[in-house]
C-alpha cells in the first residue's frame, strides 16, 4: 500500500485526505499548527490518522509521496529535506487531477481570477452542464473529485498550487494578467513568478487552449520568450484580433473557430474594464466548450459577482460603503480605484508582500480625498502617500476604521476598503476582514 502524507489539515489537505483513503491510500495528515475543528471531524469520520501542532519527521520522511498545502514554502526545512530524499512533493491539483476524466478549466493569474473562474462556472451551470467549481476559491478539488467527480471542473488555481505540479493539463488554461504579487515567496524575483503562473501551460499539448490578456505585456513578452504547445486564444480591449476576443464599438466580439458572437459591454451586470476583461475570458471559455450565443450573453447579464471583490455593501447619508477585502496586492487596488466615480475615503494596509505602491500614485491623486490606515505596520503607507493626500489617519481596528471613514466621507463620497495586503496582521483572512468591514458598516 503506498503512503501519502498530507502537510497542513485544511481545505486542500482534509480534501486530498479522504480522495487518498478512497483510492487506496495508507494515509497520514500532519499540520504544524491547531487543525480545525470542521476538518478534524472529516478526518475522524473517515478513519485517517492525523497529528496537529508538531510533525513526527521520522513518519512524513517514510512516505511515497507528500502532498504540501499551499500556504507552506518550498523552503521550510521539511520540505527541503523530503526532496533531498527524492519523495515527490506535489500540490492537491496535481494529486486529484489523476483520479477524474472530467474536462478541466484552469484559471490562474494575479487579479481577476476568482471572477472569471465563478462566471465561468455560472455560464457552465446556465448551459445545464454537470459543473464543479473548486481550487483555490475555498472548495477542495480533491473533496469533490472524491465526492462526485462532475464532467466539468473549472478551477481556480494559485501559483503556489502550480509550483506543486508535475502532469497537471487543463483542457482549457486561462492567465487573467500577471502583476508583481507575492514575491516574498519567490525570492524577490518578478521572473520567478511569472514562471510559476506559466506552469499552468507546461503540459498542454496542441489539443488544449491557452486563454490569455493579449494587452499584458508580461505576458506576451514571456510567451514570445517561451512559446507554448496549446493553441492561443487572446483577448484585448485595444486591438481587434482576427481570432480572440477584442471590444468594438461597445460590443465584446468572441471569434473562435470561425464562430462568431457579439454582446454589448453595457448590458455587463459587472461594472469597469477589468471586469470586461473577466467577462471575455469567461466568454472565451464558454465558445470552446461550445455553449449557445444566447445562454453566454444571459449569464454575462445575470451575473451577481463575488462577495468581498468591489461589494457594495450599503448606502448610508448618500454615502457608498464598498468591501474590496479581496484586493490582496497594488494592482488589485489600481481597479478598484479606477472604477470608483466618486472621492474617496479608502481604508488600506495589512501585511505587506514587497509592494510598489506608487504606482497607484496617479489614481490617488485623482480619487482619494482621504486614508485610513489599517495595520500593524503602516509606515511605507504614510511614506508615500503623506505628502498626496491631506487627510491620512492610522487606526488598529476595522470598527475604529469604519467610525472614521464615515466622519471624513461627505455626501456623494465612497468609503473604499482595498487594502492592497494580505490580512494576517489583524484578522484570519481576507473573508475575515470583509465580514469585519460589513458589520462595522452596518452597526454605524
Amino acid at each position: 500500500m503506498k503512503r501519502l502524507t498530507v502537510l497542513g489539515g485544511g481545505e486542500s489537505g482534509a480534501g486530498t485526505a479522504v480522495l487518498a483513503k478512497k483510492e487506496g491510500f495508507e494515509v497520514f495528515v500532519s499540520d504544524k499548527g491547531p487543525i480545525r475543528q470542521k476538518y478534524k471531524d472529516v478526518l475522524i469520520h473517515n478513519d485517517i490518522k492525523w497529528e496537529e501542532k508538531g510533525h513526527t519527521e521520522e513518519v512524513i520522511l517514510n512516505a511515497d509521496l507528500v502532498m504540501k498545502s499551499p500556504g507552506i514554502p518550498d523552503t521550510a526545512p521539511l520540505v527541503v529535506k523530503l526532496r533531498e530524499k527524492g519523495i515527490p512533493v506535489i500540490s492537491e491539483i496535481e494529486f486529484a487531477s489523476a483520479y477524474t476524466s472530467a474536462v478541466i478549466v484552469g484559471i490562474t493569474g494575479s487579479n481577476g481570477k476568482t471572477t472569471t473562474t465563478m462566471l465561468t462556472g455560472h455560464v457552465l451551470k446556465e448551459a445545464g452542464l454537470d459543473v464543479g467549481v473548486a481550487g483555490n476559491i475555498g472548495d477542495s478539488f480533491a473533496a469533490m473529485v472524491a465526492d462526485r467527480d462532475p464532467e466539468y471542473f473549472v478551477l481556480e488555481i494559485s501559483s503556489f498550487q502550480l509550483d506543486g505540479i508535475l502532469e497537471f493539463r487543463p483542457r482549457i488554461a486561462v492567465i487573467t494578467n500577471i502583476t508583481p504579487d507575492h514575491l516574498d515567496r519567490y525570492g524577490y524575483k518578478f521572473e520567478n513568478y511569472i514562471a510559476s503562473k506559466f506552469r499552468i501551460a507546461m503540459n498542454q499539448t496542441p489539443e488544449d487552449y491557452l486563454i490569455y490578456d493579449a494587452d499584458d505585456e508580461v505576458i506576451t513578452g514571456w510567451l514570445e520568450k517561451h512559446p507554448v504547445r496549446s493553441r492561443l486564444i487572446p483577448f484585448s480591449l485595444e486591438r481587434e484580433l482576427e481570432e480572440g476576443v477584442y471590444v468594438k464599438d461597445k460590443e465584446i466580439v468572441i471569434n473562435i473557430n470561425n464562430q462568431q458572437l457579439t454582446m454589448s459591454t453595457e448590458t455587463l451586470t459587472l461594472e469597469g474594464k477589468h471586469n470586461q476583461k473577466n467577462a471575455m475570458a469567461a466568454s472565451a471559455v464558454a465558445q470552446l466548450l461550445k455553449i449557445r450565443n444566447s445562454t453566454i450573453r444571459d449569464s454575462m447579464q445575470n451575473f451577481q459577482g463575488v462577495e468581498h471583490r468591489l461589494e457594495k455593501v450599503l448606502k448610508i447619508q448618500d454615502v457608498w460603503f464598498i468591501n474590496d477585502s479581496k484586493a490582496t496586492n497594488v494592482n488589485a487596488t489600481y481597479y478598484a480605484l479606477e472604477s470608483v466615480k466618486t472621492p474617496a475615503v479608502w481604508i488600506v494596509g495589512g501585511v505587506d508582500k514587497g509592494n510598489d505602491y506608487l504606482s497607484l500614485m496617479p489614481m490617488v491623486r485623482e480619487k482619494v480625498k482621504a486614508i485610513v490606515c489599517l495595520g500593524v505596520d503602516n509606515a511605507k503607507l504614510l511614506n508615500t502617500f503623506s505628502n498626496v493626500v491631506d487627510v491620512v489617519v492610522e487606526t488598529t481596528s476595522m470598527n475604529e476604521a469604519v467610525q472614521i471613514a464615515h466622519k471624513m466621507a461627505d455626501k456623494g463620497d465612497t468609503v473604499l476598503l482595498s487594502p492592497a495586503c494580505a490580512s494576517f496582521d489583524l484578522f484570519e483572512s481576507y473573508e475575515d476582514r470583509g465580514h469585519k468591514f460589513k458589520e462595522a458598516v452596518r452597526a454605524l
